[in-house]
């Protein structure tokens, strides 16, 4: 494959995150439109490695930032499930409101 094909289909996945991000009042909905943003970033930039540079060093770095996206979604998901059980709260305009 060629580069402008990555960074189309990286294109494409930064855009409908964009749309689900600021469309949606879930928050589960929300997240997701950001994991789709950050997903056409790492893709645009493992294409810019592996064309531009292909030495591992940037094979390294992008599974450390997939790892660090795996953790950070795992404490927003459980952040947003005790908030849920907590104040049964799933929308982003409710869940302001929320003191203490």
């Amino acid at each position: 494959m060629i580069l402008e094909a990555f960074l189309l289909v990286a294109a494409a996945l930064l855009c409908i995150g964009l749309f689900g991000a600021l469309t949606q009042q879930s928050i589960v909905m929300l997240m997701m439109g950001l994991e789709l943003m950050i997903n056409g970033i790492i893709l645009a930039a493992a294409a810019f490695w592996y064309f531009l540079a292909p030495a591992a060093d940037g094979q390294v770095i992008v599974v450390a930032v997939v790892t660090a996206m795996a953790i950070e979604m795992a404490m927003g998901f459980a952040v947003v499930t005790a908030i849920y059980r907590a104040k049964r709260v799933d929308m982003t305009d409710s869940a302001t409101e929320l003191e203490g």
